[in-house]
């Protein structure tokens, strides 16, 4: 996933998104034989010269000032995080030594406290490419009471939530719109991608997915980005049944996030939830009776 390529690819996934009409570009009734705009047409509405954009797109302009990107963004009619995003793919496009690889990511005693208070709503603790850093009793019997309740505490087994969503019978059936959350882990891990273009572990993860799943490949190649800082969705919960939660993502720094998911107040969602915390509570193994003083 290399800056420049993908600073290209995007130009041109978007642009082809965009129909003439949106943007206010007459074609007087002419055939096109490919859908979106034109690369002079964006280039016009840009307030750039057709040559510097299609090099730009071709990943052979040596670099784009914040300006420049700032009017493409405006002309493609990106939303914020797409136009941070764009930002992100230009800097990592540019001549620069290569950073230091990301440190291991582990939960902090900080972070651990977060789990804690958080003790009555589900919550996971995030990693950048979605490891299941941690989770709470409850976060655990939500998003995946099906998976090992201390794999997050394992590097190597730990849960992974686009693998879930993706490869993962179970998260598939969780969610009733499977679709829309699918779009939004992929809308994520474009996010992260602008932001570490040299992660090891995000091209491995990309990768694998690309290679197992036909859906997840077409909407990496579609290169839309989404940031998921809230969201609802309805679930179908094996034990609980059917109950519509607010996920809220909060950023910790580093690309490590905490997802909490909440109900209304008396809302039978609510009620759901504290069926299924009463559900999971851990029984106490049998303790074994004493035995009797014997004379």
């Amino acid at each position: 996933m290399k800056g420049k390529t993908q600073l290209g690819e995007f130009l041109q996934a978007r642009r082809s998104h965009l129909r003439p009409e949106d943007v206010g570009v007459a074609t007087y009734g002419e055939r096109r034989r490919v859908p979106g705009l034109r690369r002079e047409e964006l280039a016009l509405l840009a307030g750039v010269s057709v040559s510097y954009y299609t090099r730009l797109e071709q990943g052979q302009a040596p670099s784009a000032s914040p300006e420049v990107l700032d009017a493409l963004a405006f002309a493609l009619r990106l939303d914020e995080p797409e136009r941070r995003y764009l930002h992100d793919l230009a800097r990592a496009g540019r001549q620069r030594p290569r950073g230091p690889r990301p440190a291991p990511e582990h939960v902090t005693e900080e972070h651990a406290q977060l789990l804690d208070v958080r003790g009555e709503a589900p919550t996971l603790l995030l990693g950048r490419c979605g490891d299941v850093l941690a989770w709470n009793r409850l976060g655990h019997a939500l998003f995946a009471g099906h998976v090992d309740p201390d794999a997050p505490d394992l590097p190597d087994r730990r849960p992974n939530m686009a693998r879930l969503v993706f490869l993962d019978p179970h998260t598939r059936d969780l969610y009733a719109d499977w679709p829309s959350k699918a779009r939004a882990v992929v809308g994520h891990l474009r996010l992260v991608a602008g932001r570490f273009p040299d992660d090891a572990a995000l091209h491995a993860l990309v990768g694998e997915l690309s290679a197992k799943s036909a859906e997840f490949a077409a909407m990496w190649a579609d290169h839309r980005v989404k940031s998921h800082m809230l969201a609802s969705y309805e679930m179908r919960h094996p034990l609980v049944g059917s109950l519509t939660v607010v996920q809220q993502t909060l950023g910790l720094g580093r690309g490590t996030s905490v997802v909490v998911a909440t109900t209304p107040a008396g809302s039978s969602s609510r009620a759901a939830l504290t069926l299924l915390a009463q559900a999971t509570v851990p029984t106490e193994p049998a303790r074994t009776p004493a035995r009797a003083a014997t004379d």
